[in-house]
């Protein structure tokens, strides 16, 4: 019998706290009622909420008590996402994306992207640039190589805030990237705190004999159609969780070699950067 009122009294409270809005310290207060996961994702998904997802506002979570579902949730709610509760998880045909490929569209999507729990699509998990691998079923990381950098001219001269202006040369070893890739392509852009996708350059590689070259945009300064111009592809992103972006290509995408450029963090000084990555790849004919 006192079982029974308990249980009335807890599912009272959680009705209670999906008529108002929840926060971090609403979601700890479930978690120290006693009250079961799928009961706590459930009120998360009905209320509204005002949550605190940064770092020390998560890990706080977890030392209350609240599961990994529990805090996915949050995670979910905070980025306008809904978090489905572990009775209820449905698999779709294609865990990655969604809505490709005649796919269902079943399960915790955001931009037609499959989230894991964390709020991140399933393999994604540090800063980098990722492709989704031919199966349509896993996020795979792209392989970063190191780009030597021409000296002078405009490489020479930086712009206040640290940034080179004008045009840089770039130089990749070997002739061919290790990854090839067929078209239709997805990446994902999973950039660091303070920084844009708009702030990464794609390029289309050169091929020469032993290496691989470009010319880069430098301070967002493009002025000569034959140069930096030439080599800067354009292309179109949608933020699919934090500092998470979505990139996709269709058949009518030019075949040959590229890459993503990250911004340079380099401070200002006097002399230039005569290396840094590029996470390259290939659209195969």
């Amino acid at each position: 019998m006192r079982h029974g009122i308990l249980t009335v009294v807890l599912l009272a409270s959680s009705v209670l706290f999906a008529q108002e809005a929840l926060d971090n310290a609403s979601v700890t207060k479930l978690v120290k009622a006693g009250l079961s996961e799928d009961l706590i994702v459930t009120t998360i998904n009905s209320s509204a909420g005002n949550y605190d997802t940064s770092a020390n506002g998560l890990i706080a979570l977890k030392k209350a008590g609240a599961s990994d579902k529990v805090v996915a949730a949050v995670v979910l709610k905070a980025s306008g996402a809904t978090a489905t509760a572990p009775a209820a998880a449905a698999t779709p045909a294609n865990p990655s994306l969604a809505n490709q490929g005649g796919a269902g569209s079943a399960g915790n999507t955001t931009g037609g992207v499959m989230l894991a729990p964390g709020g991140l699509p399933a393999g994604v998990d540090s800063v980098g640039v990722y492709y989704l691998d031919k199966d349509g079923s896993t996020w795979q990381e792209v392989p970063a190589e190191v780009v030597n950098f021409k000296a002078g001219g405009a490489l020479k001269h930086y712009a206040s805030a640290g940034v080179l202006k004008g045009e840089t040369s770039g130089i990749v070893g070997g002739n061919r990237s290790s990854l090839n890739l067929k078209l239709p392509a997805s990446f994902i852009l999973y950039v660091p705190e303070g920084r844009a996708p708009g702030e990464y350059q794609l390029l289309h590689l050169h091929v020469n004999a032993d290496s691989r070259e470009f010319r880069a945009a430098n301070g967002g300064i493009v002025h000569d159609s034959g140069g930096a111009l030439r080599d800067v592809m354009e292309f179109t992103s949608k933020k699919i969780a934090p500092h998470v972006y979505l990139i996709q290509f269709g058949e009518d995408m030019d075949r040959g070699e590229y890459g993503f450029l990250p911004p340079s963090d380099v401070p200002v000084g006097g002399s230039i950067p005569t290396a840094s990555k590029i996470y390259s790849f290939a659209f195969a004919h």
